[in-house]
């Protein structure tokens, strides 16, 4: 009888912890058929307003010229990215040489231009180069960190440009940057992950781009590139038959520009016309000219990525 009351109790077995709830996954879906139908709807506003001949002309002006040009200022632009995103990542202790940085990026815009999301093509450069390197996060934080400098260096421009404006054209550039600026909380937001992740990010921001040797190349790359994106859009408006001088259509550029950062739109397309057009018919030059003028960007920057296409057919070649 002592010995059975001296036997240690067995102590009750510890439940398994509950489950984690799932990720909300419906509202995500529900959020990306969202973006998609807005951008559908502006484009179909569009043609309603001004007709489908708008979406044909731009095609229409576009000549070997504009094509040979596109080809060129995408080469450059790309290249300046490119070295953009190799000085973000290389600060974050991630490898990444310029050549092949170079071919990410030219893949990443060429499926941005033909997938309806727009930001797939970086979302696959951002897993791609962070598995490879064994840090998916610095991976996804390198990437995010260098579209963000990119947005940056369009909003301070456009507040350069635009400031000196008519109030509508800085009412229109103040609406665009508030939505970009929103746009960019959320991309990282949902790529960057849960909020214990946020203090790593603000220290990758203060690393990766204001540390002293990082933000002024950042910078000098970002306004080369976006002057490569300015110019290619005034080639679009003069074949559009913009004569206008330059200094005129700047502001409409940056507007646009701008508005290409609105995460409502199908493949790009979608608020960059609309704004556009609103911006032609403001400044008295006609929304049909504007909306030309709009797809004829859209489709100079589809012909700048085409080498990403043959990126992507050489790397399949590489994998089989």
């Amino acid at each position: 009888m002592t010995a059975m009351l001296e036997r240690p109790v067995a102590a009750p077995p510890v439940p398994p912890p509950a489950p984690e709830p799932a990720p909300r996954r419906g509202n995500a879906r529900l959020w990306a058929w969202v973006k998609l139908l807005v951008g559908a709807g502006i484009v179909g506003a569009l043609v309603w307003k001004l007709g489908a001949a708008g979406f044909v002309e731009g095609l229409r002006v576009i000549s070997v010229t504009e094509v040979a040009a596109a080809l060129g200022i995408g080469l450059a632009t790309t290249v300046l990215c490119a070295g953009r995103w190799c000085l973000v990542a290389r600060r974050l202790g991630l490898r990444l040489p310029l050549g092949r940085a170079v071919g990410d990026y030219y893949r990443a815009l060429f499926l941005n231009a033909v997938l309806p999301a727009g930001v797939l093509g970086d979302v696959q450069r951002a897993v791609r180069h962070g598995r490879e390197e064994g840090d998916l996060g610095a991976g996804v934080r390198a990437v995010v960190l260098e579209r963000m400098a990119g947005q940056a260096v369009v909003i301070a421009a456009g507040v350069v440009v635009l400031v000196a404006g008519p109030a509508r054209e800085v009412g229109f550039a103040v609406l665009a940057g508030v939505a970009v600026l929103v746009l960019v909380y959320m991309m990282a937001r949902k790529l960057i992950g849960a909020r214990s992740r946020w203090r790593r990010t603000f220290e990758d921001v203060r690393t990766g781009l204001l540390a002293r040797d990082a933000w002024p190349g950042v910078a000098l790359l970002s306004a080369l590139a976006l002057a490569g994106h300015v110019t290619l859009f005034l080639i679009a408006m003069h074949a559009a038959g913009a004569d206008q001088p330059a200094g005129q259509l700047l502001p409409i550029v940056v507007v646009a520009l701008l508005a290409m950062g609105l995460p409502v739109n199908v493949g790009g397309w979608g608020p960059r016309e609309g704004v556009t057009a609103l911006m032609f018919a403001a400044a008295g030059l006609g929304a049909a000219q504007g909306l030309t003028a709009a797809v004829a960007y859209g489709l100079l920057g589809l012909v700048a990525s085409l080498p990403g296409a043959l990126m992507l057919l050489v790397r399949r070649e590489r994998l089989a």
